[in-house]
């Protein structure tokens, strides 16, 4: 690959939105459906899968037009893609950007698969997971879930 290639823009710029960078290769569409993002809505999105990245080697690229994530997304989001940025974007400018954080419990966005636990039932019980370093569990009935995060999430 030539240097020009490697400095080719690959998707084009948003006006308003989220840009989430340095999604870990092959994770985007995860991202997507943590966002809740299925191409039936009104949302403009982007994405970019292992494009070149001088720091990881391969990484993917989301882009939302008109929406800026919530804590509950971000949260989410941190334990599938740790090492993402969040880029706020305003009149094609960059007007805010961090990096995404590990929180050490994730409240009500993620549903326990236990059919047992009282976070499951027809309690109203806020679902409650602890964050752990290759996965979450379950407050109240231990569960851990390792694999297949996105399928648990239970955002809005």
């Amino acid at each position: 690959m030539s240097q020009d290639d490697d400095h080719q823009l690959r998707v084009s710029k948003i006006r308003d939105g989220t840009v989430i960078d340095h999604v870990t290769a092959g994770r985007a569409l995860t991202v997507l459906a943590i966002l809740d993002i299925d191409g039936s809505g009104d949302e403009t999105v982007s994405v970019a899968m292992n494009v070149p990245s001088g720091e990881t080697g391969r990484k993917d690229i989301v882009k939302v037009e008109g929406r800026e994530l919530n804590q509950d997304e971000v949260d989410v989001l941190s334990l599938i893609a740790p090492e993402a940025t969040i880029n706020i974007v305003r009149e094609y400018e960059v007007v805010e950007k961090s990096r995404v954080d590990r929180p050490e419990v994730v409240l009500g966005v993620l549903s326990c698969p236990n059919r047992n636990c009282i976070s499951a039932g027809a309690e109203p019980i806020e679902s409650r997971f602890s964050v752990l370093t290759d996965g979450v569990r379950c407050a109240y009935c231990e569960t851990i879930i390792r694999a297949e995060l996105a399928e648990h999430i239970d955002v809005g």
